[in-house]
């Protein structure tokens, strides 16, 4: 059972949101050389403007398909909650960022797009937190809304269940921790030229030139916290999955999302 069942309107804002996200973070790598794409960091304010309302349209469309009741959002607010309050666990500690595995254990029983308002809510929460506001908060709203939604897609949600499935989201945490990472270098190595010529963006070069700068980039500079963050999520997901995995599906199957009111004579 879904907390947030994905219906057409859901769909399609899921799907509008991140094709806007993707071109977001892609689109300097196809800007031609004489674009200035430097000058439009100051232009993250507007990005943000532009990007938080289209965030919130996926709550909106949820609640327009009646997949997002009030228990659903109690539950949205103690597990965003809980995130915001693990992400300070390992801040500026190489990476190590226990919210991940809730995110993913959390994706994967509640669905999708239970998953998507979660990781992006939890993670606009713990930058209040931490005090982390900035214009690169959008984009880790939509990658770490990415993050869940996928553990959501997952194959097998229905039936598997014990060490395969643990083996499962521990493999795709691990996966996601370090696409995570290499979509977050993707928005701010644009903006940083000047660096040495092999790992430096060059506006309007190839795009496979560029790309094989970025590869390096991100060997060169992220690759030390990409790796603990994924063997973090590794780790928690293989020894405590198990049992919050079974916390949630409990608290869902009590909550009864979406369960039909029935009334009856007195």
């Amino acid at each position: 059972m879904r907390a947030v069942r994905l219906g057409p309107r859901s769909v399609v804002a899921l799907a509008l949101v991140s094709a806007i996200g993707v071109a977001a973070f892609g689109w300097p790598l196809f800007a031609p050389g004489d674009s200035g794409i430097t000058t439009h960091a100051a232009d993250a304010p507007w990005l943000f403007a532009a990007l938080l309302p289209l965030l919130l349209a996926v709550v909106v469309a949820t609640i327009a398909d009646t997949g997002l009741d009030a228990k659903a959002i109690a539950m949205l607010g103690v597990l965003a909650a809980a995130g915001a309050a693990l992400r300070p666990l390992g801040a500026g500690t190489a990476g190590i960022e226990p919210m991940f595995f809730l995110m993913v254990l959390s994706g994967r029983v509640l669905g999708p797009g239970f998953g998507f308002v979660l990781g992006a809510v939890s993670m606009f929460a713990s930058a209040l937190l931490t005090g982390g506001v900035g214009p690169w908060m959008p984009f880790q709203m939509l990658a770490m809304g990415w993050v869940a939604m996928g553990a959501g897609l997952l194959p097998g949600a229905a039936r598997l269940r014990g060490r395969a499935e643990s083996l499962l989201l521990a493999g795709y945490g691990a996966v996601a921790s370090v696409a995570y990472g290499t979509a977050m270098n993707l928005q701010g190595w644009t903006l940083m030229q000047g660096m040495a010529s092999g790992i430096s963006y060059v506006p309007g070069d190839p795009l496979d030139e560029n790309l094989a700068r970025f590869v390096a980039y991100c060997l060169a500079t992220s690759l030390g916290w990409d790796l603990p963050r994924a063997v973090v999520t590794m780790v928690l997901t293989l020894t405590l999955g198990g049992a919050i995995l079974r916390a949630l599906r409990r608290a869902t199957r009590r909550a009864a999302f979406e369960a039909p009111v029935a009334f009856e004579d007195g």
